[in-house]
């Protein structure tokens, strides 16, 4: 099958700008619950990356910006410098920042719990890939 990305993009941009607007995904998670998720998937990292995590934080906000989405539906978002690219004047500087989107991620899955923690897990360790210096493109790769 073939379709016209960019269409489909555009329709999927105006639909969820629609849900963002109306805050009408169905069943919500209180926050605490959302926050819970994202600690345990924290605790379950393998030591190894545990101990590597370096200057970094991790937030949850609802939805990403406009601004800062562009019409694409962001479950996280990576900002700061990987720790592959830290030279020695990385000194005396504000911490990386991961944000973790709530709204996305209980719309995608529909807001059942056990999904959500699921992708609240695959997200985590998405962006924390980033932090360790892996780009979006390498990570298509490992999921082959």
């Amino acid at each position: 099958m073939n379709f016209n990305t960019r269409s489909i993009r555009e329709q999927l941009s105006l639909e969820f700008a629609f849900i963002k607007q109306t805050d009408s995904i169905g069943a919500t998670m209180k926050s605490e619950e959302f926050e819970k998720f994202v600690k345990q998937a924290l605790v379950n990292l393998p030591s190894f990356f545990k101990e590597k995590l370096d200057n970094v934080d991790i937030v949850v906000e609802e939805w990403a910006s406009s601004d800062i989405a562009r019409g694409r539906l962001l479950l996280g978002l990576y900002q700061g410098v990987p720790k592959p690219k830290r030279g020695t004047g990385y000194t005396l500087v504000l911490p990386d920042k991961i944000t973790i989107f709530k709204g996305p991620i209980e719309f995608l899955s529909r807001g059942e719990p056990e999904s959500i923690k699921n992708l609240i897990t695959d997200t985590v360790q998405h962006e924390l890939a980033h932090h360790f210096g892996i780009s979006d493109a390498r990570l298509r790769e490992l999921k082959k």
